[in-house]
């Protein structure tokens, strides 16, 4: 989760390591740390996953082999390397080292890094390698205080950061640097680490044995983070014997609950939430519901889920069900009520009932469209007959005059015009033809023909 070490991170939470050839001694702090920590590779060949950027050629590949000047952002869920390949360019370089910790350094501390590395430059000519976890946490002041460091290399900045940079990182700062992504483990990827974990003498020294089962369940767990994977194999093996067998029986006994990787500031955020939305619109109601699990479970607002459905129901379905909007709106008052986590069943029951429900965006469709009319200067005065005559001398200025009282008609509807002139043609609201809305078709087709009669 954002907010969270990534994968691998020094303890102690160091607001700055400095001096050269510190790198090796943050990175990585010895016996005492956890085994996350101790398991982070020191050499290319034990990172796992991460093809994609690590290919020969690659601009990070050139960087870990220690060449390539270029500043980097590294971008991606927690456990999935970031933190260590920063740790492999900074030991790979020879340059100078230092670190800043976004949860507990300030304008002043960046300032101070960037002088010393500036000295050092200009006295021994060695360029500063400045590593910044969870960089999304600077200000745009902390960020804006990097920007010439950066682009006169008087720093190669790494930076990690679990949030798009695109929502969190300033966009000089983007453009002054290359940004990777880095993507969750793969299955096979989580196993060798767990199996490395299990052999290495950093790690277990063949303390106890992991059995199928159990490497299955931790991979499952572990969702594409090797650092939970770690994390939960070293729970799982605390309480063994030696000898022992990590099954998958003794790993739910230790982790009963998979975390579920969502931040509801960042952009698991926007990532979930956008899925959501999608697989409600496009009728598919377990997936949305599952999006659904992820947020409640995730600890979002489920106010902000409440919103989004009522939005929803009235973007998505409108009136091919005119009743999703009542259900909506009856599923937030209920959440107000009562809370979680009983408030998770009419919140569910409202995304099962929009998901099924027919589709129909011609409510958005036309108020935009008729927006998009009024922004563009098309509003004309408001026809005589149709305006106020509630006051002395409205009938003098032809106000209210020869108004035609649809109810004084059988049929509750007359010829009349309603809008502006150069609007007389404007067809706003289309009925899609789905559910409710199929009869409105030939219905509204019908009232326009009595309502504009009066052109004839």
């Amino acid at each position: 989760m954002a907010g969270e070490p990534g994968l691998f991170d020094a303890p102690g939470g160091e607001a700055a390591a400095s001096a050269a050839g510190s790198a090796g001694d943050y990175f990585h702090p010895g016996a005492h740390a956890p085994l996350a920590v101790r398991m982070r590779p020191r050499e290319l060949g034990e990172v796992a996953g991460q093809g994609h950027l690590l290919g020969e050629g690659a601009p990070l590949r050139r960087l870990v082999d220690g060449g390539g000047d270029a500043s980097v952002i590294l971008f991606g869920p927690p456990g999935t390397g970031k933190t260590t390949l920063a740790s492999l360019i900074s030991t790979a370089t020879g340059r100078r080292f230092e670190a800043l910790s976004a949860l507990n350094s300030g304008v002043k501390e960046v300032r101070a890094v960037i002088e010393r590395a500036r000295r050092t430059l200009v006295r021994e000519g060695t360029q500063t390698v400045l590593f910044i976890d969870e960089v999304h946490r600077f200000s745009k002041t902390q960020q804006d205080a990097l920007l010439a460091a950066v682009e006169n290399r008087t720093v190669l900045l790494v930076a990690a950061t679990t949030e798009n940079p695109s929502f969190s990182v300033v966009a000089p700062l983007l453009s002054r640097s290359l940004l990777l992504q880095l993507e969750p483990l793969g299955e096979a990827d989580i196993a060798a680490v767990l199996d490395r974990a299990v052999a290495d003498e950093r790690g277990l020294a063949g303390r106890v044995r992991l059995s199928a089962d159990g490497r299955a369940e931790l991979v499952a767990l572990a969702a594409g983070d090797a650092r939970r994977a770690l994390t939960y194999l070293e729970a799982a093996a605390e309480g063994a014997a030696d000898g022992a067998e990590v099954d998958a029986a003794r790993v739910r006994a230790a982790v009963n609950t998979a975390a579920v990787r969502y931040d509801r500031d960042g952009d698991q955020h926007y990532d979930v939430t956008s899925a959501f939305i999608k697989s409600v619109r496009g009728s598919d109601v377990d997936a949305a519901l599952h999006y659904l699990a992820r947020m409640i479970e995730g600890g979002e607002d489920p106010r902000f889920i409440a919103r989004r459905i009522i939005i929803l129901a009235s973007e998505d379905i409108g009136m091919a069900d005119p009743g999703a909007l009542q259900v909506a709106v009856a599923a937030a008052e209920a959440v107000q009520l009562i809370g979680l986590p009983e408030g998770r069943l009419p919140l569910a029951q409202a995304v099962i009932h929009l998901a099924t429900a027919p589709k129909s965006n011609s409510v958005i469709t036309a108020i935009d469209a008729a927006l998009r009319d009024v922004r563009a200067g098309k509003t004309g005065p408001v026809p005589p007959h149709l305006r106020d005559g509630h006051y002395s001398g409205a009938k003098a200025l032809g106000n209210a005059v020869d108004y035609a009282y649809p109810h004084a008609d059988p049929r509750g509807i007359v010829a009349q015009q309603y809008p502006p002139e150069q609007l007389l043609d404007a067809e706003y609201y289309r009925p899609s033809g789905h559910g409710r809305e199929k009869p409105m078709v030939g219905h509204l087709a019908g009232l326009r023909r009595i309502v504009r009669a009066f052109r004839r």
